[in-house]
Protein backbone atom coordinates (compact mmCIF):
# COMPACT_ATOMS: atom_id res chain seq x y z
CA UNK A 1 0.00 0.00 0.00
CA UNK A 2 3.54 2.21 0.06
CA UNK A 3 3.94 4.56 -2.44
CA UNK A 4 7.58 4.60 -4.24
CA UNK A 5 8.67 7.59 -2.31
CA UNK A 6 8.28 6.04 1.19
CA UNK A 7 10.23 2.84 0.53
CA UNK A 8 12.95 4.03 -1.63
CA UNK A 9 15.30 4.31 1.46
CA UNK A 10 13.69 1.79 3.76
CA UNK A 11 13.81 -1.11 2.20
CA UNK A 12 14.92 -3.72 -0.39
CA UNK A 13 13.40 -3.20 -3.87
CA UNK A 14 11.28 -5.51 -5.57
CA UNK A 15 14.66 -7.33 -7.41
CA UNK A 16 16.09 -7.70 -4.07
CA UNK A 17 13.24 -9.21 -2.21
CA UNK A 18 12.61 -11.58 -5.43
CA UNK A 19 15.90 -12.97 -4.79
CA UNK A 20 14.89 -14.34 -1.54
CA UNK A 21 11.86 -16.14 -2.72
CA UNK A 22 9.64 -13.41 -1.62
CA UNK A 23 6.89 -12.05 -4.07
CA UNK A 24 5.30 -8.48 -3.72
CA UNK A 25 2.85 -6.69 -4.96
CA UNK A 26 2.35 -3.16 -4.52
CA UNK A 27 -0.82 -0.96 -4.64
CA UNK A 28 0.53 2.55 -4.04
CA UNK A 29 -2.28 4.57 -2.38
CA UNK A 30 -1.79 8.03 -1.34
CA UNK A 31 -0.92 7.94 2.65
CA UNK A 32 -3.66 10.03 4.86
CA UNK A 33 -6.16 10.84 2.69
CA UNK A 34 -6.11 7.90 0.29
CA UNK A 35 -8.97 5.70 -0.45
CA UNK A 36 -7.55 2.51 -2.69
CA UNK A 37 -9.39 1.36 -6.06
CA UNK A 38 -11.99 -1.43 -5.68
CA UNK A 39 -9.99 -2.85 -8.38
CA UNK A 40 -6.29 -2.61 -6.03
CA UNK A 41 -8.91 -4.11 -2.94
CA UNK A 42 -9.80 -6.74 -5.62
CA UNK A 43 -6.01 -7.31 -6.48
CA UNK A 44 -5.22 -7.28 -3.07
CA UNK A 45 -7.51 -9.94 -1.80
CA UNK A 46 -6.86 -12.19 -4.51
CA UNK A 47 -3.15 -11.62 -3.62
CA UNK A 48 -3.67 -13.10 -0.29
CA UNK A 49 -6.28 -15.97 -1.25
CA UNK A 50 -3.56 -17.37 -3.33
CA UNK A 51 -0.83 -17.53 -1.00
CA UNK A 52 -2.87 -18.50 1.97
CA UNK A 53 -4.17 -21.67 -0.26
CA UNK A 54 -0.57 -22.52 -0.58
CA UNK A 55 -0.49 -22.79 3.23
CA UNK A 56 1.78 -19.37 2.90
CA UNK A 57 1.31 -15.85 4.95
CA UNK A 58 1.43 -13.09 4.02
CA UNK A 59 2.71 -9.62 5.29
CA UNK A 60 0.28 -5.86 4.51
CA UNK A 61 2.17 -3.24 5.41
CA UNK A 62 1.65 0.28 4.82
CA UNK A 63 4.28 2.95 6.45
CA UNK A 64 2.29 3.18 9.81
CA UNK A 65 0.15 0.37 9.80
CA UNK A 66 -3.09 2.44 10.75
CA UNK A 67 -5.28 3.37 7.47
CA UNK A 68 -3.85 1.88 4.33
CA UNK A 69 -2.98 -2.04 5.03
CA UNK A 70 -5.98 -1.78 7.71
CA UNK A 71 -8.24 -1.10 4.73
CA UNK A 72 -6.76 -4.45 2.96
CA UNK A 73 -6.96 -6.28 5.65
CA UNK A 74 -10.46 -5.68 6.12
CA UNK A 75 -11.51 -6.18 2.49
CA UNK A 76 -9.69 -9.68 2.97
CA UNK A 77 -11.73 -10.31 6.46
CA UNK A 78 -14.79 -9.61 4.02
CA UNK A 79 -14.37 -11.66 1.34
CA UNK A 80 -12.95 -14.37 3.51
CA UNK A 81 -15.84 -14.89 6.41
CA UNK A 82 -18.77 -12.90 4.52
CA UNK A 83 -18.45 -10.07 7.42
CA UNK A 84 -19.95 -6.72 6.89
CA UNK A 85 -17.31 -3.73 6.92
CA UNK A 86 -17.96 -3.30 10.26
CA UNK A 87 -17.24 -6.47 12.17
CA UNK A 88 -14.20 -6.46 9.94
CA UNK A 89 -12.96 -3.39 11.36
CA UNK A 90 -14.19 -3.95 14.76
CA UNK A 91 -12.21 -7.48 14.36
CA UNK A 92 -8.73 -6.01 13.17
CA UNK A 93 -9.19 -3.11 16.23
CA UNK A 94 -9.19 -5.55 18.71
CA UNK A 95 -6.18 -6.97 17.38
CA UNK A 96 -4.69 -3.56 16.24
CA UNK A 97 -5.85 -1.09 18.33
CA UNK A 98 -4.20 2.26 17.32
CA UNK A 99 -6.03 1.23 13.70
CA UNK A 100 -7.61 4.22 11.95
CA UNK A 101 -10.05 3.36 9.06
CA UNK A 102 -10.64 7.08 7.31
CA UNK A 103 -14.98 7.83 6.13
CA UNK A 104 -13.56 7.32 2.20
CA UNK A 105 -11.81 4.11 3.13
CA UNK A 106 -15.06 2.84 5.11
CA UNK A 107 -17.06 3.83 2.04
CA UNK A 108 -14.55 1.75 -0.35
CA UNK A 109 -15.25 -1.05 1.89
CA UNK A 110 -18.93 -0.76 1.72
CA UNK A 111 -18.55 -1.01 -2.33
CA UNK A 112 -16.06 -4.21 -1.36
CA UNK A 113 -18.77 -5.96 0.33
CA UNK A 114 -21.65 -4.80 -1.88
CA UNK A 115 -19.51 -6.84 -4.66
CA UNK A 116 -19.12 -9.52 -2.55
CA UNK A 117 -23.01 -9.91 -2.08
CA UNK A 118 -24.06 -9.60 -5.65
CA UNK A 119 -21.58 -12.02 -6.92
CA UNK A 120 -22.21 -14.48 -3.79
CA UNK A 121 -26.09 -13.74 -5.27
CA UNK A 122 -25.11 -14.69 -8.88
CA UNK A 123 -23.60 -17.69 -7.79
CA UNK A 124 -26.07 -18.64 -5.94
CA UNK A 125 -28.55 -18.29 -8.86
CA UNK A 126 -26.14 -19.96 -11.36
CA UNK A 127 -26.04 -23.16 -9.03
CA UNK A 128 -30.07 -23.16 -8.28
CA UNK A 129 -30.26 -22.92 -13.00
CA UNK A 130 -27.83 -25.45 -12.70
CA UNK A 131 -29.51 -27.86 -10.14
CA UNK A 132 -32.40 -27.71 -12.69
CA UNK A 133 -31.04 -28.67 -15.58
CA UNK A 134 -30.04 -31.76 -13.44
CA UNK A 135 -33.32 -33.28 -13.77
Amino acid sequence: MNEEYETRFLCNSSKEWKKLGVEQLRLSTVDMTGIPTLANLQKGVQFVLKYQSLGQSVYVHCKAGRSRSATMVAAYLIQMYNWSPEEAVTAITKIRSHIYIRPGQMEILKEFHREIITEAAKDETSYITDMKHVD
